[in-house]
């Protein structure tokens, strides 16, 4: 039987709080998501003059990122790439940069997905929450 690590509200709050405040930093609205290893929506947090549609993509993003053990950005360049065929791809909805998962000694946690602002600076949200609990 193995042991394994998990997410505490704690943790939770953690990530959210230092997302925020990289998000409040640079002035930008957006909602940020975090999900557990399975995907499931543990947050949710839209600030406000985020757009409504960001309050569905991010937790797509965090879904997508927590079920594949990577960053959501791995599938936007696939489908860039030329590969259409994987937007079929079963459980598969938040295909665009922003969901980052939660690694630690090689397991996923979790994931936090960001919408709202340039995908690139979604990404940079959610790796400033992930960054507080020294992962």
């Amino acid at each position: 039987m193995k042991s394994r690590f998990a997410l505490e509200l704690s943790d939770i709050k953690a990530i959210a709080a230092a997302a925020e405040a990289e998000a409040l930093a640079n002035q930008w609205a957006v909602t940020i998501a975090i999900a557990d290893e399975g995907g499931h929506l543990l947050w949710l947090q839209r600030l406000d003059g985020a757009p409504p549609i960001s309050s569905h993509i991010a937790p797509a993003k965090a879904h997508t990122a927590a079920l594949g053990r990577r960053e959501s950005k791995v599938y936007e360049d696939v489908i860039n790439g030329g590969r259409m065929s994987f937007l079929s791809a079963p459980a598969v909805q938040g295909m665009l940069e922003g969901g980052v998962p939660i690694m630690k000694d090689g397991f996923c946690l979790g994931a936090v997905g960001v919408s709202g602002v340039k995908s690139s600076e979604d990404a940079q949200i959610a790796k400033a929450g992930i960054a507080v609990i020294g992962l």
